[in-house]
């Protein structure tokens, strides 16, 4: 069951959250470029001693999620979407403009810890389009929502690179302008997609913790597979945020501008893939195959980046990476299929939360794993060994979703909205 929306009202709600999901990848893809080098600049330019604290920073700000993801998915199936993601917005633009302003490596830690606190919206995004979508649609929407993605990385962290060119903090003003922008256009245009009726009675706090929340999943069991390759394909995505700004430095002299432009080139990939390949070819393959092929791909395309010698050979595999965006949709399809709208925010925030544990855990994997094999006192040179890690859990990822293939082949098939 969904919102009661006719198609040019449930389209019109996609487009709304659309723009709303893409105006915060924008602001978030302006800092990816500058982030690490700032860090960099904090500790005197030491690439190792950078690497450190990237992770420690990424490991905090994942834990908060943790806690603050099943939080806002709790309080969006008692009060509605609209105006969780409202806050969210509102308190990012806050944010950005305190971070922008961090004298010292400290003020920037605790802008990131407040960002965390703010910026877990996006599992009430998924909530949304699960309120307004057919179930068997929802892996076209859910690919909607990561063309918005793959469009944000496009234009965010290269006019991020650009800016952060002329001065590293010019970025962060750019991100505060658009997520303030965002929150004046969710609260004069973002509409409720959540009924009333559909609301939870009352809020919990036993569902709004993030032990409550695995609790629920496992009250679902058909969901636990799929929660367990949600949780390593994020945890194998973590290597993105973690390491690569400083591995396309040490490796191939990247500088903020040349990382802008390569993850332009990543994000037209992935919305290529996300906005339209999902769209044609879920439908034909079924959500399970579109999983396995997906994780598939990435597989190969993070072992040939830890591989590649050169950059050029790195953006060869980038479009063999790109095909790893036919996984997420197919899974949160899958996923969005076996509960109510009722409870949709609630295991979305546990699933967003269960993602925020594999950060808990990957930004200091992967960053220590980089700096222990670069440089001085290295057992071995090895800068891709982070790429290699991402690469082996998703292969564990792909084993689970043959083994769900097979314990549920018609389930695309059989199931109806």
């Amino acid at each position: 069951m969904h919102t009661t929306l006719h198609a040019p009202q449930r389209k019109a709600a996609l487009i709304f959250i659309f723009i709303t999901v893409l105006i915060d990848i924008l602001a978030f893809g302006l800092i990816i470029p500058v982030l690490p080098h700032l860090v960099e600049q904090f500790v005197g330019g030491d690439t190792k001693h950078a690497a450190y604290w990237v992770g420690i920073f990424g490991t905090v700000f994942a834990a908060i999620q943790f806690f603050s993801t099943p939080l806002q998915g709790a309080l969006s199936d008692r009060f509605g979407r609209r105006r969780v993601i409202l806050l969210s917005c509102l308190g990012l633009g806050l944010d950005f403009i305190f971070m922008a302003l961090a004298p010292t490596l400290m003020w920037l830690f605790v802008g990131r810890v407040i960002s965390a606190v703010t910026s877990a919206s996006f599992s009430t995004a998924n909530a949304y389009i699960a309120d307004v979508t057919p179930k068997d649609k929802r892996a076209a929407a859910f690919g909607l929502i990561g063309m918005a993605f793959g469009v944000g990385f496009i234009i965010g962290p290269m006019l991020g690179g650009w800016l952060g060119h002329y001065d590293l903090r010019y970025p962060f003003w750019g991100a505060a302008i658009l997520a303030l922008t965002n929150f004046l256009y969710g609260f004069f245009v973002l509409p409720e997609s959540l009924a009333p009726e559909h609301r939870s009675k009352a809020f919990s706090w036993r569902h709004a913790n993030p032990v409550g929340s695995v609790k629920l999943i496992l009250q679902y069991p058909q969901l636990f597979a799929l929660a367990l390759i949600l949780l390593l394909s994020n945890l194998a995505h973590y290597v993105y945020p973690s390491v690569f700004v400083l591995y396309a430095d040490y490796r191939y002299d990247w500088g903020p501008f040349a990382v802008g432009k390569v993850l332009a080139v990543v994000g037209v990939c992935s919305a290529l893939v996300q906005g339209f390949l999902v769209r044609k070819w879920v439908p034909v393959l079924g959500e399970h195959k579109a999983l396995v092929l997906g994780l598939f791909a990435g597989v190969l395309g993070f072992a040939a980046y830890g591989l590649a010698p050169t950059g050029l050979l790195f953006l060869c595999a980038i479009p063999v990476m790109a095909f790893w965006g036919l996984a997420g949709p197919a899974a949160q399809a899958l996923v969005t299929r076996e509960v109510g709208p009722e409870v949709q925010g609630r295991i979305q925030g546990a699933m967003s939360s269960l993602i925020s544990l594999a950060g808990v855990v990957g930004p200091t994997l992967y960053t220590f794993t980089f700096a222990k094999f670069i440089g001085d006192g290295a057992p071995i040179e090895l800068p891709g060994i982070p790429w290699f890690i991402a690469s082996g859990l998703l292969a564990i990822a792909l084993a689970l979703g043959f083994k769900h293939w097979r314990t549920h082949p018609d389930q695309v098939r059989t199931q109806a909205d």
